[in-house]
C-alpha cells in the first residue's frame, strides 16, 4: 500500500506499553501527519478490540505487548486478507535471527527494534503516509466560544506536556556522538539545565519497563536507559507543539525560572559536597523546583497562538493561581519518585519538625538562589536552616562565588 491509497485523513493505531516509548511514537507520526486520526493503547487486548471496531490505515505495535503481543495481533490482521495488505509495522527488543525469521512470513511493513532508528522509522512513516513532495499543515485550533484564561488553564493542567526546551536538543545529542557512540557523561553534561529533559528522562527510567531502586537523578536515567533510548526521548521532545516559546514576554518569564532553578541546583550542588550529602539528589530537587511554572508558560502559549489575549498581569496572575497546581500535577503524572517529590517540596518550605540534611540544602539553596546581587547572606546566615546545617556565612559565600 503506498500513500496514494491513503484516505485525506488517515486513522492510525499505536499499541505500545512503555508510556514515553508510546508518547514518542505519536510524537513521530504527528510530526509526519498532524492532522491523522490516532488512536493509542498500551496492551494487546485493547488493540485487539479496537481493531474489531474500527478500520485503520496504518498499525504501529510492539511485540512485547501485554495479553495478546504484537505478534499475534499482525498475525490476526493478515488473516483477514485484506487486499492491498493493511500496512502493519512491528516493534520488537528481540533482534535476534529466529524472532525475525518467525515474524517474516507474516510480512509486516518494517520490522524495527529497539532503540528505535528515528531518522529510520520517520523515512517509514512519510512512505506510507505521505506522497511524494506533500506536507501537510494543521492550524491551531481556535478557542471555544466563551472560554475564559483560567478555565482554560484549569483544564489543561491534567494534560499539559511540561515545560519548553532550554536546550537546543539537536545539537546536544551531536555533540555527545562520538566514534564509539553516545558519551552519556558529555550528554548529561549538555542537557543537565534543562529541567523538562531531566523529568522526562527520570520518569522514563521509573516507568514499567524498568525495575529496581528508584531513579531520582539525571545520571542515573542515563546510566539506566538504553543509550539509544534516551538520545531518542531527547530528540522526541523537540517535536512536540510549543516547545519554544515565541512570545517575547512568556519567554522573559521562561528565562527568569530557568536561571532560578539553575542557580539554585548549582548552590545545592555545592552545599550538598561541602556537607557530604548526595549532591546529584540535591542538584535534581532544585533543577526541577520549577516545572510546573514552567509548564504553565508554556499552555499560556497554547491560549495565545489559539487567538487570546495576554498581557504581563494575566501571566503574573495565572503563575500565581497555577503554578504550584501544574508543578504537582506533572510530578504525580509522570510518576516521579516519592522521595524526590518530597525533596521538591523542600525546596519551598520545611513542613514538621524533622528534616532530612539534603531537605535542608534544597530549601538553603532556593534561598541563596533568590537574592539578588545586591543582596547579602547575613539573614540567610542566621536562619534556622543554616544552623540546623552548621554552615555559617563564610561557608555561605565561598559556595556563593565558587
Amino acid at each position: 500500500m503506498t500513500a496514494v491509497d491513503l484516505p485525506a485523513v488517515p486513522r492510525v493505531l499505536i499499541a505500545e506499553a512503555d508510556p514515553w516509548s508510546r508518547d514518542l511514537l505519536k510524537q513521530v507520526l504527528l510530526n509526519v501527519r498532524c492532522d491523522a486520526r490516532l488512536d493509542v493503547c498500551a496492551d494487546g487486548q485493547q488493540a485487539a478490540k479496537l481493531l474489531r471496531e474500527k478500520t485503520y490505515d496504518l498499525i504501529l505495535a510492539d511485540w512485547e505487548l501485554a495479553g495478546v503481543d504484537g505478534l499475534s495481533l499482525l498475525r490476526s490482521v493478515r488473516q483477514q486478507h485484506r487486499s492491498p495488505a493493511l500496512p502493519f509495522i512491528l516493534l520488537s527488543s528481540r533482534n535476534d535471527s529466529a524472532s525475525v525469521r518467525e515474524a517474516l512470513p507474516l510480512a509486516p511493513t518494517a520490522y524495527l527494534t529497539h532503540p528505535l532508528n528515528m531518522e529510520s522509522l520517520t523515512q517509514r512513516l512519510q512512505d506510507l503516509l505521505l506522497n511524494e513532495g506533500e506536507s501537510v499543515y494543521c492550524e491551531i485550533p481556535a478557542l471555544a466560544p466563551g472560554m475564559t484564561l483560567p478555565a482554560f488553564l484549569e483544564r489543561r493542567r491534567e494534560v499539559c506536556d511540561g515545560a519548553p526546551l532550554r536546550v537546543d536538543v539537536k545539537t546536544a545529542v551531536q555533540r555527545s556522538l562520538g566514534p564509539e557512540g553516545l558519551h552519556l557523561q558529555q550528554l548529561e553534561d549538555q542537557v543537565r539545565i534543562d529541567p523538562q529533559i531531566t523529568a522526562v528522562l527520570i520518569a522514563a527510567a521509573n516507568s514499567a519497563g524498568y525495575h529496581g531502586t528508584p531513579v531520582q537523578t539525571l545520571h542515573a536515567a542515563l546510566n539506566k536507559l538504553v543509550p539509544g533510548q534516551s538520545m531518542n526521548l531527547i530528540l522526541g521532545l523537540a517535536l512536540k507543539h510549543n516547545v519554544v516559546l515565541g512570545d517575547p514576554g512568556l519567554l522573559a518569564y521562561a528565562e527568569r525560572y530557568w536561571q532560578l532553578s539553575e542557580d539554585s541546583a548549582e548552590y545545592a550542588r555545592r552545599l550538598a559536597r561541602m556537607l557530604e550529602l548526595d549532591h546529584q539528589r540535591c542538584y535534581s530537587a532544585c533543577i526541577l523546583h520549577r516545572l510546573g511554572d514552567l509548564a504553565l508558560l508554556r499552555c499560556l502559549e497554547d491560549w495565545r497562538q489559539a487567538g487570546g489575549a495576554l498581557d504581563d498581569e494575566a501571566i503574573g496572575e495565572s503563575l500565581d493561581t497555577f503554578g504550584a497546581a501544574y508543578g504537582s500535577a506533572l510530578r504525580t503524572r509522570w510518576r516521579l519518585p516519592l522521595e524526590l517529590r518530597q525533596l521538591i517540596a523542600a525546596t519551598y518550605s520545611l513542613e514538621g519538625g524533622v528534616y532530612s540534611r539534603e531537605a535542608l540544602v534544597v530549601n538553603l539553596a532556593t534561598q541563596m538562589a533568590r537574592l539578588t546581587e545586591h543582596e547579602g547572606l547575613q539573614e540567610i546566615a542566621s536562619s534556622k536552616t543554616a544552623r540546623l546545617l552548621k554552615v555559617g556565612f563564610s561557608e555561605l559565600t565561598r559556595v556563593r562565588k565558587t
